[in-house]
């Protein structure tokens, strides 16, 4: 059974939600998947997982939110080489330049980038969104 991770930081809750409609998607195909907070989540965990998903919103200049999941990312980016990643988040404004740029880095690292692009959702993710979050567990699960 595949072990997947979910690592998410949440200011408004909407990548939370997005967090949690991927964990339904990922449990609806058998796979085992755990939920952290960016906070609770470490470098040495890591390989006690086969896949993981990372979710952050844009912050700021459109960057990664950078007093816990920035810090907490820095510690296990050289770690991702070989791991299959799928990277999330919603945004207020812009237009998901925070997400190329993560994906690119994440290349760079090493990880395999699910689908090659990040889910971006702007504001409160509604039903459609959700569904595409769902989505998004049961490919990655797959």
């Amino acid at each position: 059974m595949k072990k997947i991770a979910i690592i998410f930081w949440s200011g408004t809750g909407n990548t939370e939600k997005m967090a949690r409609e991927i964990a339904r998607g990922i449990k609806k195909t058998g796979a085992e998947t755990t939920i952290f907070k960016a906070s609770e989540f470490s470098a040495d965990t890591l390989a006690n997982y086969d896949k993981i998903a990372f979710g952050c919103p844009s912050m700021g200049m459109e960057q990664l939110e950078d007093s816990e999941f920035e810090p907490m990312f820095a510690k296990i980016e050289n770690k991702l080489h070989g791991k299959e990643i799928a990277l999330f988040g919603s945004y207020g404004w812009g237009d998901c330049t925070w997400m190329r740029e993560w994906q690119v880095r994440c290349t760079i690292a090493g990880a395999q980038v699910f689908g090659n692009e990040g889910l971006c959702v702007n504001g409160t993710p509604d039903s459609e969104n959700l569904a595409k979050c769902y989505q998004l567990g049961e490919k990655f699960a797959s």
